[in-house]
C-alpha cells in the first residue's frame, strides 16, 4: 500500500538498461557524446521542432534556471498559489532568478484563469519603477490537485500573458501524465498553444534522476548553457541522463508508464468514492487522487502498512482531513484492491 509519491518508484527496466548500455568505453564528456545528439534529436521529434534542450538532476532546478532565463533579477512571476515553485521549492527561484519575486495566485483544484491573470497585472502593467516588473507565468501541468488544463485553457492562458508581455513557463514535473491523459501532441499543448520553455520532468515517470529544460525557441537559450555551468548543472557524463531520455522517447515508453499510472489513480479514485464516509474532491485525471476520509481513519491506514500523505491546501475546509494518493508506472491492481480492501474493512 505504497501510494505517499511516485518519486518512491524504482527505475524502469528498459531504462536502467539503456544506462548499463551506456556505459560502454569512453565517449566525450559534457555532452559531446552520440547518446546526447540522439536526444536531443528526440525531443525535436517529440515537439514537431527543432528545440534547445538542456538536462538537468531535479525538478526544482529545471523550474529555476528555466525560469531564471526569461525573469530578470528584478522581475516578478504569477503562478498558482499551490504550485511546487511556491510551496515545495523555497528560495530555488529567486536564488536562481537573483531575486526575483512569485507573486501567488489563488486557485481553484490548482489551476488558475487568464481572468486571473488580467485582474493581477492591473498592478503590474503599465510598469512602474517601484514595482516589480512582472515578466513571466508559470503553469503546471498537471497542476498540484492532479487535474488538468486543456488545449484550449493553455492557450487561454498564453494569451493573456502575452497581451501583458509576459513569457510562459510550464511546469511538467508530470507532463508525460497530463499528454496521456489529454491524449494529444506534445506540441499542441506546449508551443502550439503559447507556451515558451517546459520544465519536463522524468524523475516521477520511471527515471533515475533526469529532467529537461525545453526552450521551443533556440534563440531564447541563449548563453543558458553557463548559467548551467554556473549553477553546478553541467554533467561530465551526460550520456547516462541522455540514455533515459533516449530510452524514454523511444517508442513512446514515457506515455506508456504514465497511462498506467494514470490508469490506477482512475481505479484508486472509482473505489474510494464508492466507499461510504469517503470522497474524492477534485478530478483524478494524471496519477494523484485527493480524497477526504472520516476522522482517525487514515491514522488506522497508515497503522496497516499503507503509505500517503496528509495534504494541507490554503484555505483548508477539509478540517486537516485531506489525503493525497499517488500511483506510479508499476502500481499493480492487485495494490489498489489491497487499499480498498482494507479502507473499506475499517468502514464496515
Amino acid at each position: 500500500m505504497q501510494f505517499p509519491s511516485d518519486n518512491w518508484s524504482g527505475v524502469h527496466t528498459k531504462i536502467m538498461e539503456a544506462i548499463l548500455a551506456a556505459n560502454q568505453g569512453s565517449v566525450p564528456a559534457y555532452g559531446g557524446d552520440d547518446l546526447t545528439e540522439r536526444a536531443r534529436q528526440l525531443f525535436c521529434d517529440t515537439f514537431e521542432r527543432d528545440c534547445a534542450v538542456f538536462f538537468v538532476a531535479t525538478g526544482s532546478a529545471a523550474n529555476g534556471l528555466a525560469l531564471s532565463q526569461i525573469v530578470p533579477p528584478f522581475g516578478g512571476i504569477l503562478c498558482s498559489d499551490v504550485s511546487h515553485i511556491n510551496i515545495d521549492e523555497p528560495g530555488t527561484v529567486e536564488l536562481f532568478t537573483g531575486g526575483a519575486r512569485l507573486i501567488p495566485i489563488a486557485s481553484e483544484a490548482g489551476k488558475i484563469t487568464p481572468d486571473q491573470v488580467h485582474s493581477e497585472m492591473r498592478f503590474y502593467n503599465p510598469p512602474e519603477q517601484r514595482r516589480v516588473k512582472a515578466s513571466a507565468l508559470s503553469v503546471t501541468q498537471g497542476t498540484e490537485s492532479g487535474t488538468l488544463y486543456s488545449i484550449a485553457e493553455v492557450e487561454g492562458l498564453c494569451e493573456a500573458a502575452r497581451s501583458h508581455g509576459l513569457k510562459v513557463h510550464m511546469d511538467g514535473a508530470r507532463f508525460a501524465n497530463a499528454v496521456a491523459c489529454l491524449g494529444c501532441s506534445p506540441a499542441e499543448v506546449t508551443w502550439k498553444a503559447g507556451v515558451d520553455v517546459l520544465s519536463f520532468g522524468a524523475t516521477k515517470n520511471g527515471a533515475m534522476a533526469a529532467e529537461a529544460i525545453v526552450f521551443f525557441n533556440p534563440q531564447q537559450a541563449e548563453d543558458f548553457g553557463s548559467r548551467l555551468s554556473r549553477a553546478g548543472q553541467v554533467f561530465s557524463k551526460n550520456r547516462f541522463i541522455a540514455a533515459q531520455w533516449v530510452a524514454l522517447l523511444t517508442d513512446n515508453l514515457w506515455l506508456d508508464m504514465a497511462g498506467k499510472a494514470n490508469a490506477a489513480a482512475t481505479k484508486l479514485a472509482a473505489g474510494i468514492a464508492s466507499i461510504k464516509g469517503c470522497e474524492v474532491v477534485w478530478p483524478t485525471q494524471i496519477n494523484e487522487v485527493f480524497a477526504t476520509l472520516p476522522d482517525g481513519v487514515a491514522e488506522q491506514m497508515r497503522e496497516e502498512g499503507a503509505q500517503f500523505y496528509d495534504w494541507l491546501y490554503p484555505g483548508d475546509k477539509w478540517s486537516g482531513n485531506l489525503q493525497r494518493m499517488v500511483t506510479n508506472y508499476s502500481t499493480s491492481d492487485k495494490e489498489v484492491d489491497f487499499l480498498l480492501g482494507k479502507l473499506e474493512l475499517l468502514l464496515t
